[in-house]
């Protein structure tokens, strides 16, 4: 039967004695790491939970998360990854309404884990999987592993709930998506044909690892029986360091990080030379910055991953040969993976004709199973099989699908449609413009205005009109911005990396009842 134990079980059986991780200094085989599944299961499952039951992880990335994210359904029970860029109320909420039972924290979230162990109700157990000194009202991860003896895995998995895995909350309420273990692995294999691991591939978790952006590269170097390389956090130099000193052959990175990589000194001369593939995807890449990147590591492949959550993520990949033979289809998020279908649906419920835009619906054994405790929410989101995305969306005659944007980002100006992400291209293509974000704000006469938050390379200097007259050579007018804020600091992020446009957007639409017109 598929599950994610029996993907550790295979892997120690095909490659025994080779790393399954390494982190912070620390290494362990496949052979070692099952066996420290299997105990870490033996102790969970010495709480008295039942089988289905939720167990939490709010922590930075490290050897031992990986080792939840199997060690729980191992279990029998199902894993709630925690967003750790989420203040106390927010994942007081997902805690509360998860129904989790256990929590395991790091010594980044002792005092948060702290607050959520004695105001939650249904929570009866804290385990500390941090480095440092484990408080007095938590069970310390290691001392669990070394007093108990393993069990076997659960036999869970198929279709069974695997895991409750929370949207970032960028448009509204956070939703816990359902996803089974088939879900998990058939979104694997379904990409893994692009990615191109195979056992002696070395996979660098560097994207957070509570978000499924991370799963797309991490069940697919576990299914290969390669080598996770683990680090807490994103940071440039050590990155660049890790790329060399542990030989990595592919990562995940969303194009924030991809930026702030290009934007490092020294980029262009990094030791790359293990690099093999860099799999994007969570957000839009600006066509400037993937242009940057291909001229600047023109060794390594790219393959862009575009899928959400509730498709456990991937839908489609854009091939590295895409990427190599260049054109329009760069502009693309590139073709179905193989177990995906997709449809594009207009507003009338039929499919679109090619080259028309529409919203994106997508099916597959990937598919979520709903909406945890939100049973409206899935049935608009989940009709017949289908998932509807939320984005926009066409495809070419040759199945290639393009993504407009997100159809909730959509400006409508004086009764036309405009998707943000082509007036974000257009923008950013300027030189001196390092990132943007363009979103809609109020207008007494066309209901909308299109408005571009700017920030300018250090040094560089532009003009509102001189943006608008670069912009007006790529972009027909009624898109083009009508006002601009420049910015210092960053632009707010999610733990995905996708930017807060609902932040942005409170400012300008403060004291009004609605946040459209």
């Amino acid at each position: 039967m598929v599950s994610l134990p029996a993907m550790i079980e295979r892997a120690a059986r095909l490659n025994p004695a080779g790393a399954a991780t390494t982190y912070a200094g620390r290494s362990c085989s496949w052979t070692d790491l099952a066996g420290r599944m299997a105990r870490l299961a033996g102790a969970l499952r010495g709480f008295g939970l039942c089988g289905g039951e939720r167990i939490g992880i709010l922590a930075l990335n490290s050897d031992r998360y990986y080792e939840l994210l199997f060690a729980i359904p191992w279990a029998g029970f199902c894993v709630v990854p925690l967003n750790t860029r989420w203040a106390l109320p927010e994942n007081n909420y997902a805690v509360e309404d998860s129904g989790t039972r256990i929590l395991l924290f790091d010594d980044a979230f002792v005092e948060q884990a702290g607050h959520l162990f004695y105001a939650v109700e249904e929570l009866a157990v804290a385990i500390f999987m941090g480095e440092g000194e484990c408080p007095q009202w938590a069970l310390s991860y290691e001392e669990l592993i070394a007093s108990t003896d393993p069990v076997a895995a659960s036999t869970r998995g198929g279709d069974d709930m695997a895991g409750i895995f929370y949207t970032g909350g960028t448009t509204g309420f956070p939703k816990g998506v359902m996803q089974s273990h088939r879900a998990i692995w058939a979104s694997a294999m379904g990409a893994l044909p692009d990615f191109q691991m195979n056992r002696d591939s070395v996979y660098l978790h560097v994207a957070p690892m509570f978000h499924m952006a991370d799963f797309a590269g991490g069940m697919g170097v576990t299914l290969c029986g390669g080598r996770n390389v683990i680090l807490q956090s994103f940071d440039p130099a050590r990155v660049f360091d890790t790329f060399s000193s542990e030989q990595v052959t592919h990562v995940l990175l969303v194009p924030a990080m991809i930026k702030l990589l290009l934007d490092y000194p020294g980029a262009a001369d990094a030791d790359m030379s293990s690099l093999q593939c860099i799999i994007y995807g969570a957000s839009p890449m600006p066509a400037a910055s993937l242009q940057r990147c291909l001229a600047t590591w023109p060794t390594v492949s790219l393959v862009q991953a575009y899928g959400q959550t509730e498709l456990a993520p991937v839908a489609t990949t854009l091939s590295a040969q895409a990427h190599r033979e260049g054109g329009d289809k760069l502009k693309s998020a590139g073709r179905p993976t193989a177990v995906t279908d997709i449809r594009i649906v207009g507003e009338d419920g039929r499919d679109c004709a090619v080259g028309c835009s529409g919203e994106i619906a997508a099916r597959g054994p990937h598919a979520m199973m709903g909406y945890w405790n939100k049973p409206e929410e899935t049935a608009a989101a989940l009709r017949e099989g289908w998932v509807f995305t939320g984005d926009a969306g066409y495809l070419d005659e040759d199945g290639y699908l393009f993504i407009v944007d997100r159809v909730k980002d959509m400006v409508v100006t004086g009764g036309e449609n405009v998707f943000t992400t082509e007036v974000e291209n257009a923008v950013i293509s300027h030189e001196a413009v390092r990132d943007v974000a363009v979103i809609g704000i109020p207008h007494a006469e066309w209901g909308e205005a299109v408005h571009a938050i700017v920030i300018l390379h250090p040094g560089s200097a532009v003009t509102e009109t001189e943006l608008i007259g670069h912009c007006r050579e790529h972009i027909a007018g009624y898109k083009l911005p009508r006002s601009f804020t420049f910015r210092e600091e960053p632009l707010p992020l999610s733990g995905a990396g996708k930017v807060l446009k609902t932040e942005l957007r409170k400012p300008f639409w403060e004291g009004m009842e609605r946040r459209v017109n």
